[in-house]
């Protein structure tokens, strides 16, 4: 439209410059003043469209009519009336309208027609607020106020009233109040499809502008400030955010992508059926082989596309607006040197102010809904895996290990999620770079392109930094994996250590690979310089080499402020994108290589969910006709040709070797196998007991309940019936003890009877028991059977498939299925197979030759004397077997003598109602200043000094560079006659040089230095802890978890080493800044000062109420998170047996509500960041307003350079000040690492290792004379003695054997002897020398043991048996040889230096033991102590080790711990003690013949008496 038009379109000029912008009072024209007004009505039309979604998809109906939607309504019916009372007015007034007159009241009336609409359906639909409509009237308000000032000065100038001004000034104040009607939020809807919430979040209730500036969240934070927070603080997540709806929403793309993908997929958004037995999904058809992949991104797109194009929007205004403040700028410094009217300037400034209001809000709105969008996304995938993961067929089970499939939930979909915030650079770094080159060749011309080069530069230099980076970081990631294995051997095998006096080399050992750690650090430390080297050279040499160029290049090229300031902004403002990109990149190729991941797991095959009918019509509940099943469709068939029926109520067991297919028919009748032909059905609900027990980390009685209502008579009876109930009363909680991950703190026993009982409580109809009884005591087995199982148990009267390896119950079962090789052998009752003399028989006989005495003499006699008949070679063997009873060993015995052990040091160490395992301590509300001292003092305090002296010299001389400057910018004298003095110019230049290569490296030395420190603190702080744990007490390892020592080795050094020096420096390197502006702002304009006290108050005020609510969402988030995980990985592991019961549905739910537990905690961590990031960009945006206002009151006195100095400065700052607050609360975070490594930094330690003052000479012990003289000791301070008051002498070379019952303190003899529990009283003597007067090494290194569990440690065989070399080659042979170990060791490739795996693993328990027989007679001391050394090996290693001791130590003091009496009948004298007292001390002879002796009962127990 032309000029001309638009005047006869309103009947005057539509700009008039002289009018509005070359005046001392500016205006703007009637024309604009009418038009402006449509800008709002077309936004409105425009975007109503959305609002029409949200009412259209809104949930909730029927606001009440209160007065926010009555005079909404009112004030709209009255601007209608306005608009039409105005239209008709111009229409029909004496003087000719002009268009404009008719136009303008026509678009005001239709779109207060529209917004009359939108209140009226707003209620309907229970939408509280409306942003489209707080915008609208914000707008309308905002750009009619030149229209209402016109109005009010023509009102009030003018005597004769005119209409049309009443009419304006009417309808401003309507819509001033329109404005106000939706700064609040309406009532809550009558009817919402959402359910109540009990902790509701005030968002909901939030009003569009809270919404717009989160204030919403500000009661969390004050909770935060006041308070730590807890879970229960945090709002739950909305209801349309909940993992249930997020999925059902995705998953109809999802599925839709399947089918175009020609993928027949049956899942029904997890509508699952517990029909008949609960093992299928709800019908559909059957899996077809995929032609293509289905992508999980059109779906994702489809899905969540819409908000996250939304906030693509908003950015890219931001990216244009972020242009508008160098403009400013600009116009600012021409200003200053100008003879402007005075209003322009206070114009710019309002403008840097609305700059820095709008663009805050627009950054928190579109970051805040990409973070959304990311939790969304996360929250879709993470039901969709686990979801497929409890439908996966066992061929691709095989393909993906369980912790793949934790990780693609866990690392995969976070990585998704992370890159959904940045991935929009992708596009939008080049449209920032190309914007920011146009404006700067506007500025400087082709010489932008030197400044552009450096950047480009940068990026492969970076690159090249960060490879290297990450190789260094894999290296140190290998030597940290070997230091923590190394000390997670170390305190596995503390006690054998300090037995064997063996610390200070396994000390060398762990420092020694810490060093290999400390070299890589360093290196690490010297690239961090680096990087800071190229970074900080970066924003240097560009403006040096682009202002050179300019000036060098043309001599008519004069640097004035405008071009040096708004260059260095435009250069700062291209920066950023620029050190985005590689990010970008890196970021989005994670997330390719994630959803890569992702779909290869969710196109997998399912479960074929046919492979099993549910036909009620069957008269059998168990059928199998003509069944041939294998694991996948391509692996070979397991079982074969199988034909089975199975009578209601009947029990059947299912016997067979090992490998014979017992558990497969259970899971081929489970529909987890693939059916290659045949038919299988079953008939009713199952229960299934899996061999290996699978229990959840919840409750006992959770655990037994599996989802099913409480019934307190039934549950009772389950409970003795499967033998648990002596089980409950010794539990800390009884059926509410918390079991742990994978039941790990219950029995093998425990678990399966756990597993068993939930199966009776189940009540179902059929049930699959896969060996129940094999975890179990044979006496237990026997209960489980007769109350359980059998014929007279609770299940009597349901179908029962029992596999079996004891052959004890086979006579009462109803029949026997015996497999051979995947095919049925034999079907029949147990007297029919017996008589059949066939594999059945062939079976018990295999079974017979394997089975333990225990069981052997429980075995009914008819049924021995039976198979004997069969048999007459057996019986040979049976009497063999009986002869060696006294001696024999199994894995029962073993278990028991292992409680036995425990009970005794429980029993001593456990008074009622004290906790074993303290709790840790958990810090909470500020870290103190002592720790931040100590770690400096660490790092060395010259190091830390002149790291921060530098940190401020690097200021001081950015600031005196960016000072000079804005010198040469004002110095007149650099230009003569329009060309440049070249003498002043190379003198500026030089300084500037100067200053930049002095601001550079006084940057890399502070860092490096900074780095150095760090490391040599790490190093510091982990050797402090290394001794003192080596110096600790056994009473601490008992009373300290592993893991919570092993945590200090693993994360806390890892966060000293990697996370504290980072975020420290950061910190001082990004405060300089923040200083240092607030310096040029003070120094360049000092009213300024007036200004920055308030605002450094509420900084300081936003940053401290932040930090603290953060880091407790933060550790509550984490804390949330792990049981989303937990569950997941339990739920895999149990997916069969899930599938059994058909409690999906609730496995899911359960996974949705973990899900929403964390993303609640999540979403407010996110806000909370959001939150922070708004209130400081604000922040920096009010300090460049006032930088701006001071600077264009003092014109007068201020240079243009000066302006542009102190302006330029303030358009940096939020970055700083929002990265200052972060980089603090990241570093107390992580400080929290240097507090814990202090706390077992400084544990009470044990007696020195070693004594100036030795008591024992170089050959002590000579004779082996050991006297306890009222010896008393206790495990720890507070608990009962164990041994009160002993009073014994052994003679030298004596053979003693300790004997007593559980709990009598045979351990603790040897535990005092070698001073492993101090004594409380009394003393121990040997050759008549006090071991309480020596260092520990003195007397642990001249005792030998050969302990109870044979430890060794990962390293050489040499070093296992000798870890101080203090033995020849020829000694080690000696002992090998002697310990019958040299034949094996020749054998080895590697001899001596054979690599003994973690914990001995690739040795038998046999050769371990020989190998610590080794370690004795490589000792040889006077003394040995024999902790019942042979308990795990065979009858013949035992008797060898027997003999090879009374051989080889003959001469030597032996005391044996015997836990099986026959191992110290040939004892010179036995001592029995009884609870910690001596009850008898006399030869095995003498006390055998007293009949009321202890030693005669427990002889006489064990069938030696």
């Amino acid at each position: 439209m032309d000029e001309e038009t638009l005047n006869n379109f309103c009947g005057s000029r539509f700009w008039e410059s002289n009018y509005t912008w070359d005046t001392e009072t500016p205006r703007l024209t009637p024309c604009i003043e009418k038009t402006v007004l449509w800008i709002p009505c077309l936004f409105l039309w425009m975007f109503s469209c959305v609002d029409i979604f949200y009412i259209y998809t809104s949930k909730s109906r029927n606001i009440p009519w209160n007065w926010r939607n009555i005079l909404k309504l009112v004030s709209l019916a009255l601007l209608l009336g306005l608009c039409i009372f105005e239209l008709g007015y111009n229409i029909f007034k004496s003087d000719p309208a002009y268009l404009v007159d008719i136009y303008t009241p026509a678009i005001k009336a239709i779109s207060f027609v529209l917004c009359t609409t939108l209140v009226i359906f707003h209620r309907k639909h229970g939408q509280r607020t409306s942003g489209l409509l707080f915008l609208f009237w914000f707008s309308i308000a905002f750009m009619g106020i030149s229209q209402f000032y016109t109005s009010i000065e023509g009102h009030i100038l003018d005597e004769e009233a005119d209409v049309m001004r009443i009419s304006n000034i009417a309808s401003y104040c309507l819509y001033f109040l329109m404005l106000m009607l939706y700064c609040v939020s309406d009532l809550p809807p009558r009817r919402s499809e959402y359910p109540p919430s009990k902790n509701p979040s005030p968002e909901e209730a939030a009003p569009y502008p809270a919404r717009l500036l989160l204030s919403w969240f500000e009661p969390m934070v004050y909770k935060g400030f006041r308070r730590p927070l807890v879970q229960s603080d945090i709002w739950p997540i909305k209801y349309q955010d909940a993992a249930a709806q997020i999925f059902n929403h995705y998953n109809k793309f999802w599925l839709a992508e399947r089918k175009k993908k020609n993928m027949g997929d049956v899942d029904k958004s997890s509508k699952f059926s517990k029909e008949v037995n609960g093992i299928d999904f709800v019908e559909g058809h059957k899996e077809i082989k995929p032609k293509k992949q289905a992508s999980i991104l059109p779906p994702l797109i489809k899905a969540f596309g819409g908000p996250f194009m939304f906030a693509t929007f908003l950015q890219i205004i931001e990216v244009f607006l972020g242009f508008v403040s160098p403009e400013l700028l600009k116009r600012i410094i021409n200003f200053v040197s100008s003879d402007e009217p005075m209003w322009r300037g206070y114009f710019y400034a309002v403008m840097m102010l609305f700059i820095g209001i709008v663009m805050p809000l627009l950054h928190g709105n579109y970051s805040l809904t990409l973070l959304i969008v990311g939790l969304r996304t996360r929250t879709a995938l993470i039901s969709t895996i686990y979801r497929k993961s409890l439908k996966l067929s066992n061929a691709a089970r095989k393909e993906t290990t369980l912790g793949e499939i934790v990780n693609l939930m866990a690392v995969d979909s976070q990585s998704i999620m992370g890159s959904l915030t940045y991935i929009n650079y992708l596009f939008l770094a080049p449209l920032q770079i190309g914007l920011a080159l146009y404006f700067l060749w506007q500025q400087l011309g082709p010489c932008v392109l030197a400044g552009l080069a450096v950047m480009l530069i940068m990026i492969p230099m970076n690159s090249f930094i960060v490879n290297k980076t990450k190789d260094l970081q894999q290296k140190q990631m290998k030597n940290k994996d070997e230091r923590v294995k190394m000390i997670n051997e170390v305190l596995s095998g503390m006690k054998v250590l300090k037995l064997y006096a063996w610390e200070p080399s396994f000390l060398d050992r762990v420092l020694r690979i810490r060093d290999k750690e400390t070299k890589i650090l360093k290196k690490a430390a010297y690239l961090r310089a680096a990087t800071t080297f190229v970074w900080s050279c970066a924003p240097f040499m560009v403006s040096i080499l682009t202002f050179a160029a300019y000036v060098l290049l043309d001599d008519t090229h004069v640097l004035d402020s405008s071009k040096v300031f708004v260059s260095i902004s435009l250069f700062n403002i291209m920066q950023t994108p620029l050190m985005m990109v590689p990010m970008v990149l890196s970021s989005a190729i994670q997330a390719a290589v994630s959803i890569k991941r992702i779909n290869k797991f969710l196109n997998s095959e399912d479960l074929d969910l046919d492979t099993v009918t549910h036909d009620t019509k069957d008269e059998e509940p168990l059928v199998m006709e003509k069944c041939t099943f294998s694991w996948g469709a391509d692996e070979p068939s397991t079982l074969h040709n199988l034909d089975l029926k199975v009578k209601p109520g009947s029990l059947v067991a299912v016997v067979g070797a090992v490998g014979s297919g017992k558990s497969s028919l259970i899971s081929a009748f489970l529909g987890e196998m693939h059916r290659v032909s045949g038919r299988v059905n079953t008939r009713g609900s199952i229960a299934y007991v899996p061999q290996l027990a699978w229990i959840q980390n919840c409750t006992l009685q959770d655990n037994i309940l599996f989802g099913k209502t409480l019934d307190s008579k039934k549950y009772h009876k389950v409970i003795n019936a499967c033998a648990l109930k002596k089980d409950l009363e010794m539990l800390p909680g009884g059926d509410q003890t918390e079991i742990g991950e994978k039941g790990i703190n219950v029995s093998g026993g425990q678990k399966q009877r756990i597993s068993l009982a939930r199966a009776v409580y189940s009540d179902c109809d059929v049930y699959f028991l896969d060996d129940p009884l094999s975890a179990v005591d044979s006496h237990v087995g026997k209960h489980i059977f007769e109350n359980v199982i059998g014929p007279n148990g609770v299940l009597k009267n349901k179908t029962r498939l029992l596999v079996t390896h004891s052959i004890t119950f086979l006579p009462e079962t109803d029949k026997i299925i015996v497999l051979k090789d995947g095919l049925v052998s034999e079907v029949g009752t147990y007297r029919e197979l017996l008589d059949k003399k066939g594999a059945f028989s062939e079976f018990l006989i295999s079974h017979l030759q394997e089975i333990d005495t225990e069981e052997l003499e429980e075995l009914d006699e008819n049924i021995k004397e039976e198979i004997i008949n069969t048999n007459p070679a057996f019986h040979r063997q049976l009497s063999n077997q009986k002869s060696m009873y006294s001696s024999n060993t199994s894995l029962s015995s073993m278990r028991k003598r292992r409680l036995s052990q425990l009970s005794e040091k429980i029993i001593s160490e456990k008074p009622a109602g004290e906790k074993l395992i303290e709790e840790e301590k958990a810090e909470v509300g500020r870290i103190q200043w002592r720790v931040y001292v100590n770690y400096c003092k660490a790092i060395g305090t010259f190091l830390v000094t002149t790291s921060i002296a530098l940190t401020v010299v690097n200021q001081a001389l950015g600031i005196g560079s960016s000072i000079l400057l804005s010198k040469w910018s004002d110095d007149n004298d650099t230009v003569i006659n329009g060309t440049q003095n070249i003498e002043r110019r190379n003198m500026y230049l030089e300084l500037y040089g100067l200053l930049g290569i002095g601001q550079t490296l006084a940057n890399f030395i502070s860092s490096l230095t900074w780095y150095i420190g760090a490391v040599n603190a790490g190093s510091l702080l982990h050797s402090m802890l290394l001794k003192n744990i080596m110096h600790s007490p056994m009473s601490f390892f008992d009373t300290t978890p592993q893991g919570r020592i092993l945590n200090r080795f693993s994360k806390e050094i890892d966060v000293l080493d990697n996370s504290i020096p980072f975020t420290l420096k950061q910190c001082f390197s990004f405060s300089a800044p923040v200083f240092g502006t607030v310096f040029i702002i003070s120094y360049t304009t000092p009213a300024f000062l007036i200004v920055i006290i308030p605002i450094a108050v509420l900084y300081y005020w936003v940053q401290k109420c932040y930090i603290a609510t953060s880091q407790q969402l933060r550790r509550i988030e984490s804390i949330t998170r792990s049981p989303v995980y937990s569950h997941f990985g339990e739920s895999v592991s149990g997916s069969s047996v899930i599938r059994a019961y058909g409690a999906q549905k609730r496995f899911i739910k359960e996974s949705e509500l973990k899900v929403d537990l964390n993303q609640s905690s999540s979403y407010a961590s996110i806000v909370a960041g959001r939150w922070l990031g708004i209130r400081l960009q604000l922040i920096g945006g009010l300090i460049g307003f006032f930088a701006s206002l001071f600077a264009i009151i003092g014109k007068d006195y201020l240079s243009p350079g000066i302006v542009g100095l102190s302006v330029s400065y303030t358009m940096q700052i939020t970055i700083f000040l929002y990265m200052l607050v972060v980089m603090v609360a990241e570093v107390e975070s992580n400080i929290v690492a240097v507090e814990r490594i202090e706390e077992y930094s400084n544990t009470p330690q044990e007696a020195p290792w070693d004594l100036t003052t030795n008591n024992a000479t170089t050959d002590w012990p000579q004779e082996g004379k050991v006297e306890f003289v009222d010896y008393t000791v206790r495990y720890r301070e507070g608990l009962d003695l164990v041994l009160k008051g002993i009073n014994l002498s052994i003679k030298g070379g004596e053979k003693i054997g300790i004997v007593g019952r559980t709990g009598a303190g045979k351990s603790s003899v040897t535990l005092g002897l070698f001073r492993i529990i101090e004594s409380a009283g009394g003393k121990i003597l040997i050759d008549g020398v006090d071991v309480s007067t020596l260092g520990l090494h003195a007397l642990r290194s001249r005792l030998t043991i050969i302990p109870q569990d044979p430890v060794l440690f990962s390293g050489s065989l040499r070093m296992n048996l000798d870890p101080f070399g203090s033995y020849n080659d020829e000694q080690v042979w000696r002992a090998l040889e002697l310990s019958h170990l040299k034949a094996f060791v020749k054998e080895l490739p590697a001899g001596l230096q054979h690599e003994v795996s973690e914990g001995g693993e690739n040795l038998s328990v046999g050769q371990r033991q020989l190998i610590c027989l080794a370690r004795a007679l490589l000792r040889k001391t006077k003394i040995l102590i024999l902790d019942e050394a042979t308990a795990a090996v065979d009858l013949e290693t035992d008797d060898f080790i027997q003999r090879t001791i009374r051989s080889e130590f003959a001469d030597c003091t032996v005391l044996t711990i015997a836990h099986r009496l026959n191992t110290i009948m040939d004892s010179d004298r036995v001592l029995v003690l009884d609870q910690g007292k001596v009850l008898e001390f006399d030869s095995p002879k003498v006390l055998l013949k007293n009949r009321s002796s202890l030693f005669y009962s427990m002889a006489q127990d064990a069938g030696l008496a």
